[in-house]
């Protein structure tokens, strides 16, 4: 049954991610009004009850009579409300996806910003309130003794209230309901991975072109929520801590992150307030962590499996061409044609002076070392690392003049991968086959292939480049 219902989320997924936000929207906002209704049902009871706070009151302090004792274990059991959190990451995920403003540009997305402020600061409000309020009411409402493992309200809380306030009509209703929120709970973390991963990894060379594309990656996802509900043999305790342990790591981090944010503004009273949140959140994970080690168990397998699957994409991928376009301005195009006029003969070259005297040693000795006639007239092409970390990007040449020595400058984030796009590019566009000379200097090759699969580097011309 359970396996069914994963998959009947994915084929929701399948027929199109619009399809499925739409579903959630509507669930979730069924879900929030039945909730509220539970809610303010609980609070008019507890003001009809005004025994109830009585008895609370009189068992917390018959059991911890000083406050600090209070303070601490309210503060031991504060990340037993960390699935609270459980949605809110969804939001920093979606961020892509907010509409921002006309004025908007990709260096500067002031709208999106702003409104993504405006989504998270609502999510915040509206978690807040159920949280602080459901968990009023049913300590108030609902007798120890039903908490336990066995009892009524063990893991359905709020349900236990909907049936014995509302009826049972209304509590299946409810029943209903969480049971179809939980279902498409796992689509706030597909949807957070279908708006990441293509954006991301196949940029970084860390999964296959394919990888782009919606409906092969729902499959995916599909299958290793398969594999995990396997794993857990279906078993809400051991997904939650899983699902707990991922929330906290991913909340610590962004609270660390705007903690060092702050810090660099040099603000110290916000830096402190950031720091105290951190700390609280780090502090949870790590006791989540103790108390329910089968979540960092299984964080640890898929962050494993993702390192080691992006390796192995990297390096698959190491040989292709990784450029999307080359863009040539006027002055390497106008040296590209006249070289095209004879034999289009081209030296790789690390630039270090940049000076005449380098240019000159450089041909003389490639010159000598090819028998390259005086009479023919050569280009340096130059390419410097930009960032190895990104797989693929556009390839800008520009010439440049240094003397009487043509060069073709360029940025690419691998060197060898930009020579041979380069080359290729230039004979479609000449229909000539450039000659290209290279040297080589003596090393280690596994040193060699390491630097060029991750730093996109390699040796060329007795100098690595």
């Amino acid at each position: 049954m359970k396996n069914a219902v994963i998959a009947l989320l994915g084929v929701v997924f399948i027929r199109g991610f619009r399809e499925a936000i739409g579903i959630a929207v509507f669930l979730v906002g069924v879900y929030l009004l039945l909730n509220l209704i539970v809610i303010c049902v609980g609070l008019f009871q507890i003001v009809n009850q005004p025994t109830a706070i009585a008895s609370w009151q009189a068992a917390l302090f018959a059991r911890h009579s000083n406050p600090l004792i209070m303070l601490a274990v309210a503060t031991l059991l504060f990340p037993k409300l960390a699935l609270g959190l459980s949605g809110f990451e969804t939001g920093v995920t979606v961020m892509p996806l907010v509409q921002g403003s006309s004025n908007d540009t990709p260096q500067y997305p002031k709208g999106r910003i702003r409104n993504t402020r405006k989504l998270l600061t609502t999510a915040a409000v509206i978690m807040s309130f159920f949280l602080l309020t459901s968990s009023l009411i049913t300590t108030l409402l609902i007798p120890a003794a039903e908490f336990a493992n066995g009892g009524k309200a063990y893991g359905r809380a709020l349900a236990y209230l909907a049936h014995l306030y509302l009826g049972n009509t209304f509590g299946t209703i409810y029943d209903l309901s969480t049971i179809s929120i939980l279902w498409f709970a796992g689509a706030s973390a597909m949807a957070g991975l279908l708006n990441i991963v293509p954006r991301y990894l196949p940029r970084y060379g860390m999964a296959p072109n394919w990888a782009r594309a919606t409906r092969p990656l729902v499959l995916v996802y599909t299958t290793i929520a398969f594999i995990v509900t396997i794993i857990f043999r279906a078993n809400v305790e051991a997904q939650g801590g899983a699902y707990a342990t991922g929330v906290l790591v991913l909340m610590s981090s962004a609270a660390l992150a705007v903690t060092l944010s702050i810090h660099r503004q040099r603000s110290k009273q916000k830096t402190l307030v950031f720091a105290i949140i951190t700390l609280v959140f780090i502090y949870t994970t790590v006791v989540n962590i103790i108390e329910r080690p089968e979540g960092i168990r299984i964080a640890a397998f898929f962050i494993g499996t993702i390192i080691l699957t992006s390796l192995v994409s990297r390096v698959w991928r190491s040989t292709e061409l990784r450029v999307e376009r080359i863009e040539i301005d006027e002055n390497a195009r106008q040296f590209i044609a006249e070289e095209s006029q004879g034999a289009i003969r081209i030296i790789a070259n690390r630039l270090n002076e940049g000076d005449e005297q380098e240019y000159f040693c450089k041909e003389k000795e490639v010159r000598e070392d090819n028998h390259i006639p005086s009479t023919d007239p050569v280009l340096f092409l130059e390419i410097m690392v930009s960032d190895a970390s990104d797989f693929a990007d556009v390839i800008r040449v520009k010439g440049v003049q240094v003397g009487n020595y043509r060069i073709l400058r360029a940025e690419s984030a691998a060197v060898p991968n930009a020579i041979a796009a380069l080359l290729l590019h230039i004979r479609d566009q000449t229909g000539k086959i450039p000659h290209a000379y290279f040297g080589w200097v003596e090393g280690n090759p596994i040193q060699y292939l390491l630097r060029f699969i991750l730093f996109g580097e390699g040796d060329i011309q007795g100098e690595r480049i």
